[in-house]
């Protein structure tokens, strides 16, 4: 019987030759991910009477949920991250103001198609758009594998999503997840691999793609994969010569044959299911069918056309967060914004998903444009997504957002709504002080 991308990437990871679904493995994975909740994972490390990190080359590490710190706890856990990586010798470590970790690692090719990256994040899932397995873990799994390299994962079951076709204007990747959580509820990929197959994700732009398995994460999935292509591969040998290019230039040979050795097995390295593969689940989606989807409190399967929804008064609209922050995103907000002005009644946000994505917005003019419609620019990083700082609402306000979750409480304020839409549908909003549809806000 064919394998599944999830049985094969656990096999590698685990040093079998094969793995079967529900099979309990000893996966090795090659990145460890952490961010801000590092200083937190480090004292359960210590708890374990260990001192040193058995594979510090494989911990992957950002300041990015609480940046620049809001607050003097939040100072002294960054403070106390920063001795963490110089006493272990963490190579990849990105500070206050890099971005997003799942951007950033994606941006510096960090992870590569066929990895198993285990992070203490639950959007790890991310790195699916880049054909590996990605999965969010607890922070005492984190510091088990800091101090072992190893974890014990179930294989999961995988699910078989057919896409075709391609997107109709003004709908998006954001619009397609959230038709699909809202086909087959929060829970429908509890603990599954969703692997995504058809000619419609080859269709997609890559930042279209990254959306995807990044969303899986409040489907409950697993882990989530797109297969990789020849666009993909290109994306990542140019972060990987620009990386080298650095490396040689700090004669840091250990680095140079580290990225020697990735760029000369890019694709061979690749996992791809077998046709013949066997999936619990199987279900199709034709792109050109689908219209701007919204998710209304308090459930992101709680989803409707734009066309039920539009019209609700909103006082906040917020763009970023690691599944819609980057300059694809603001390109399409600014197409809505350009030559209008945000409603007096309502406040636009914007969080760029890394400095990278900033300084092409820059370059690009939608800085600019995005200042003379009355937006808000904050720090690269996950900002208000989880009520930190930056944008946390007030008492009966009511927020649109191009972020991932709109449980109660989500954004700091248990008594507030976030509805959760793509960039378009958040900047169209943003412009009628309710609730719109772009493609009437544009033409």
């Amino acid at each position: 019987m064919g394998k599944t991308f999830a049985e094969k990437a656990l096999a590698r990871a685990s040093g079998q030759s094969e793995t079967t679904a529900g099979q309990i493995v000893d996966a090795r994975p090659d990145r460890v991910l952490s961010h801000d909740n590092t200083a937190a994972i480090y004292r359960l490390f210590r708890q374990l009477g260990v001192e040193r990190v058995k594979h510090p080359e494989r911990l992957c590490i950002t300041l990015d949920h609480a940046v620049p710190a809001p607050t003097t706890q939040h100072a002294q856990n960054h403070a106390e991250v920063r001795r963490f990586v110089r006493e272990q010798g963490v190579r990849h470590f990105f500070e206050v103001g890099r971005g997003i970790c799942h951007q950033v690692f994606s941006e510096e090719a960090l992870v590569l198609p066929g990895m198993t990256i285990l992070g203490s994040d639950s959007h790890t899932t991310h790195f699916g758009w880049l054909g590996a397995f990605g999965a969010g873990i607890g922070r005492s799994e984190v510091a088990a594998l800091w101090a072992t390299g190893e974890l014990w994962l179930r294989v999961p079951e995988s699910m078989k999503v057919v896409v075709t076709g391609s997107l109709p204007p003004w709908v998006t990747t954001k619009d397609f997840c959230l038709k699909l959580i809202g086909d087959l509820g929060q829970d429908g990929g509890l603990y599954r691999s969703v692997e995504f197959h058809g000619d419609g994700i080859g269709r997609l732009s890559l930042e279209s793609r990254m959306v995807i398995p990044n969303m899986m994460a409040e489907f409950g999935a697993k882990n989530a994969y797109l297969p990789p292509d020849e666009a993909v591969f290109s994306y990542l040998e140019e972060r990987l010569q620009r990386r080298l290019r650095a490396a040689e230039a700090q004669q840091d040979t250990v680095e140079c044959a580290a990225i020697e050795s990735q760029l000369a097995g890019l694709r061979s390295n690749a996992l791809y299911p077998d046709a013949e593969a066997a999936y619990v689940f199987e279900c199709r989606y034709e792109l050109g069918a689908l219209e701007p989807m919204v998710a209304r409190p308090h459930r992101v399967d709680n989803v409707a056309p734009i066309s039920e929804v539009k019209g609700r008064p909103v006082q906040q609209a917020w763009l970023g967060t690691c599944t819609n922050g980057r300059l694809e995103d603001i390109a399409a907000a600014c197409d809505v914004l350009r030559g209008r002005r945000v409603a007096r009644t309502t406040r636009l946000l914007w969080n760029p998903a890394s400095s990278e994505v900033l300084q092409a917005a820059l370059q690009l003019g939608y800085v600019a444009t995005f200042l003379e419609a009355g937006g808000v620019i904050s720090a690269p990083g996950c900002g208000p997504c989880m009520g930190n700082h930056m944008g946390v609402p007030a008492v009966g306000e009511v927020t649109i957002s191009s972020a991932n979750r709109n449980f109660r409480g989500r954004m700091g304020t248990r008594e507030s709504e976030i509805y959760l839409a793509s960039p378009a549908v958040v900047a169209a909003s943003a412009v009628a002080g309710v609730i719109a549809d772009p493609r009437e806000i544009v033409g």
